[in-house]
């Protein structure tokens, strides 16, 4: 890894931009190797939202995996930071749709 001092830039140019470190994309694991950790999470103004942990792989698959849970609860919700937000408490039926589709599911308090 390059030391810290190597990717700072200092320039008067204003057409200097900063070079960018392309970033590998994780390889999804298929669902039998992955546990997920489905977690309830109070939110501002008390409302509560399910979270959806642990996945490992590429954010495309993250999002559709995301959109899917989101579609199959009904339910609003963000994939952000290699993380699922779900609106509302939907731990148990989310438990039984990954289970069915192959993943390993754990319940974290909450």
């Amino acid at each position: 890894m390059k030391d810290w001092k190597d990717k700072l830039v200092y320039s008067t140019n204003p057409d200097v931009k900063p070079e960018e470190e392309e970033r590998e994309e994780t390889q999804t694991l298929p669902p039998a190797r992955q546990t997920l950790y489905l977690t309830l999470q109070r939110l501002k103004g008390g409302k509560l939202a399910t979270v959806v942990e642990n996945f490992i792989g590429n954010s495309e698959d993250l999002a559709m995996l995301g959109k899917t849970l989101k579609n199959k609860c009904g339910v609003g919700g963000t994939v952000k930071d290699g993380i699922i937000h779900l609106q509302g408490d939907h731990r148990n039926k989310l438990k039984q749709i990954l289970l069915q589709m192959g993943y390993q599911v754990k319940l974290k308090g909450g």
